[in-house]
């Protein structure tokens, strides 16, 4: 176990709206702190199609948000590190936090910003045809959906603003309400109510979900006559869909004994966030409160962080450590999920530079920490795709003379175009079929510092594990718009850059429909390793490997 000597000021557990908030206020009250984050910086308001009531902000995507906040916690200088805590230790004047990786934080105060994970409804085949019908998530696998018949569950504000966004996507969209209306503010349930494309079934719920190899029927029930209808799939269609909206559950299971929380797992407050234990604090979903949103959490990030300051100023002082202002250059966002993947996917024929000053000036700060040469290898075929492939790379090249580009063999190649990295002239076994734009944008640019530098932190049991394994080839299916596929699609490309044996390859479903087709995929990110059955959802680089290594027994 590697315990960190240094001692921060403060370390925030999470990365959503509360935990970004709290390193904002922490960090411009010069205070030395770390964000610990085991999954996507951004939380729940990434899975966020468009934010309408953050003030001053008319309308944004959730993830963009999110990106923005992150930028400004960079700017004052806080860290994120990409680590899940396992274990708290609260006693004494410093805290110590320990991570699946080993290490272990320490810190004078801790802000709880675990924040929720979405409500599963407990309908008969909901984790069966996860990824094969059943969804959480409309930014990231809405346009799997296109043209389909969409069902939406719940009743609340998520489900009438997403039922409202699948409309882009599916012909119809039907929203089942367990109640006898919305539980929302009434302008909020009228998007969906008011939409043509949307109908509203009230006192109705899921029963169960069936079907082959994606969802092709569903039982409805009303819960007043308790009668039941069968939805079967539209004649010329495969499956539809059915998102799932029905509230979350705080993510504080691994708390449980250590600070006082209500009977459904909230954590108790005073009204400066803290907990029943000096020094430590909760913003956010995970707390107990009548309203969750993001300007909530938010606002109880703030809150948290002045009262740690005051709290941390109160103990140096009482032992007689010095209390210096922390002159913390801005920290860079290399292995963040949205670093750089601040644009929208592009159209179908891209016109006009790709990429935008400030994920240039980002970039450069990247690009500099290479030291070597990586050749950006072109595989072509004649689609305007393949065009447009060149276009982009031939961009990024340019932003650094570490890069360069040339053209290979297309001979027993699948899924054109296609880019791969070398390095002195070698396939590293990073590859990128399709065009890396989109949130895809953050995952190459970790990819050419992986293998152009020392590249990110890997525990050294994790790395001896990772150079044993045996020839491995792992797909990663995303999409464009979808937050969680960055973050595997990296975590598989960090492992095949310390295995030669290894590749792992992004594939953008929108391109390659027939994989999507011959895998029944109908969610991302959606991982293969040697062509065996699909891992749905967000991954973990030690998960990644655990699947690796049963897949190559």
């Amino acid at each position: 176990m590697a315990e960190k000597e240094h001692i921060y000021d403060v370390a925030i557990i999470g990365a959503g709206p509360a935990g970004l908030s709290a390193g904002i206020y922490a960090g411009r009250a010069t205070l030395d702190t770390v964000i610990l984050e085991g999954d996507n910086v951004g939380g729940q308001v990434t899975t966020t199609s468009v934010v309408y009531n953050y003030p001053a902000v008319e309308k944004v995507d959730g993830t963009a948000l999110m990106n923005k906040m992150q930028r400004q916690v960079a700017d004052f200088g806080v860290e994120i590190a990409h680590e899940q805590v396992v274990k708290f230790d609260f006693a004494g004047d410093v805290k110590k936090l320990t991570t699946k990786s080993g290490h272990v934080y320490q810190a004078r105060a801790v802000i709880i910003a675990t924040g929720a994970h979405p409500r599963k409804v407990g309908f008969q085949g909901e984790d069966e045809f996860r990824g094969r019908g059943v969804a959480y998530c409309s930014t990231c696998d809405g346009e799997l959906f296109s043209g389909l018949q969409i069902f939406v569950v719940g009743g609340g504000y998520a489900a009438a603003e997403e039922a409202d966004y699948l409309t882009r996507f599916g012909k119809h969209v039907t929203v089942l309400v367990r109640a006898d209306r919305f539980h929302c503010p009434s302008l909020i349930a009228e998007r969906a109510i008011n939409n043509p494309k949307v109908s509203v079934k009230y006192n109705t719920e899921l029963v169960s979900v069936s079907g082959d190899d994606y969802i092709q029927s569903a039982t409805l029930m009303n819960n007043k006559s308790g009668e039941k209808t069968v939805y079967h799939v539209d004649e010329g269609d495969q499956t539809f869909g059915v998102f799932v909206y029905v509230g979350t559950v705080p993510a504080t299971k691994s708390l449980k004994g250590l600070v006082e929380m209500d009977d459904r797992g909230y954590i108790k407050t005073d009204e400066n966030c803290a907990t029943n234990i000096k020094g430590v604090y909760a913003a956010g979903d995970v707390m107990v409160k009548p309203l969750r949103q993001i300007i909530t959490a938010a606002a109880d990030g703030a809150t948290a962080a002045t009262a740690a300051e005051k709290y941390v100023t109160a103990q140096k002082q009482r032992l007689g450590i010095p209390i210096r202002e922390a002159n913390k250059q801005p920290a860079t966002t290399v292995g963040q999920t949205s670093s750089v993947a601040t644009e929208e996917q592009p159209a179908a024929k891209h016109e006009g530079s790709w990429l935008s000053d400030d994920i240039v000036k980002q970039l450069k700060i990247v690009f500099g920490r290479l030291t070597k040469d990586v050749t950006l290898q072109l595989l072509e075929n004649d689609s305007q795709k393949s065009q447009e492939l060149e276009s982009f790379i031939d961009e990024v090249a340019s932003h650094s003379d570490k890069l360069k580009v040339t053209k290979g063999q297309t001979d027993g190649v699948d899924y054109l175009p296609q880019l791969r990295l070398l390095v002195d002239g070698q396939d590293t076994g990073l590859h990128y079929a399709g065009i890396p734009t989109g949130h895809e944008m953050s995952s190459l640019v970790l990819g050419i510092y992986n293998v152009g530098s020392a590249g990110q932190q890997v525990a050294q049991a994790l790395v001896e594990r990772i150079k044993a394994l045996p020839e491995t080839h792992i797909q990663i299916g995303v999409s464009l718009t979808c937050h969680f596929c960055p973050d595997v699609v990296a975590a598989c490309q960090r492992i095949a850059s310390l295995n030669p044996k290894v590749s792992a390859t992004m594939i953008d479903l929108a391109d390659y429909p027939e994989l999507r087709k011959a895998k029944k995929i109908m969610s991302v990110p959606a991982t293969m390793i040697n062509g065996g059955p699909v891992i749905f959802g967000s991954q973990s680089l030690e998960q990644l490997l655990d699947a690796c290594e049963k897949a190559t027994k």
